[in-house]
């Protein structure tokens, strides 16, 4: 919150007061300066306390009420406010405001698809963030012109949503990420790093995702390790994918492996 000061008009000493009450007026005037400083210096408020959202988009096609309350006792171990989305809050206006709600972390347990392209002669290759929300031609009809949201489908010809594309982070969310660790548990998420860089421009410290298609059941157990490692054993966002990947292994259907980005090295 930024501080009040107050602006006063300066005056010119009146003509025949002597240099001594002037000195000790200028005495006074620093005096209260420095009291004014010090009352500002000091008001600065303490921080709130930690925020962490956990954004279930996938809710509303594999519900998973374990890993919800896990996680959520995970993170209010180690100090977190938890926020809980189910799917059918997650919409285009849900994302557009998301990063003015100020979280530390947040979890999109959410479909994602790769989208590879052409726009304009401009190369589009990024991953895709599911909405619950289904897709209308009468909506955001400037989002949809500039791909900034895309049509998503669960499968081949399945029911249209609106899906959240790379441009639309960085360009149409409201307010900007403070250092957030953004946790992406849907498929694909780093087959492609521009979506990752995308948070990142956004203010979001670190992007965790898995390099190929992941099933619920495995993005879920892992996705729990991982945020012990990260939150509870304070491993670096590359240590704990690492360590997630050597205690749980990559998916044993899809073999994707779970990834930081950016890696520390």
């Amino acid at each position: 919150m930024a501080n009040r000061r107050a602006h006063g008009r300066g005056r010119l000493p009146r003509a025949g007061r002597s240099w001594r009450a002037i000195a000790g007026l200028a005495v006074v005037a620093v005096i209260a300066g420095v009291g004014i400083w010090l009352a500002v210096g000091s008001s600065s408020e303490p921080p709130g306390p930690l925020k962490a959202a956990i954004v279930d988009q996938l809710s509303l096609t594999f519900p998973n009420e374990d890993f919800i309350r896990n996680a959520t006792a995970t993170l209010e171990q180690a100090g977190y406010v938890v926020d809980y989305f189910p799917g059918e809050e997650v919409n285009v206006e849900f994302y557009r405001q998301l990063p003015a709600n100020d979280y530390d972390v947040i979890l999109f347990r959410v479909h994602a698809d790769r989208l590879q392209a052409t726009l304009n002669g401009r190369e589009i290759d990024e991953v895709i963030l599911f909405t619950g929300e289904p897709y209308s031609e009468r909506k955001y009809l400037e989002d949809r012109s500039t791909a900034r949201l895309t049509i998503a489908r669960y499968y081949e010809g399945g029911d249209p949503y609106f899906g959240i594309a790379a441009d639309f982070i960085e360009d149409t969310m409201v307010g900007r990420f403070d250092d957030t660790k953004i946790i992406m548990m849907g498929c694909e998420g780093l087959l492609s790093d521009r979506t990752a860089q995308a948070f990142i421009n956004k203010g979001a410290s670190t992007y965790i995702s898995w390099d190929e298609t992941v099933s619920a059941s495995h993005t879920d157990a892992a996705s729990e390790r991982l945020l012990e490692l990260l939150l509870l054993d304070g491993q670096t966002p590359t240590e704990a994918a690492a360590q997630t990947m050597e205690e749980l292994g990559p998916d044993p259907t899809y073999g994707s492996t779970l990834l930081a980005y950016p890696s520390e090295g």
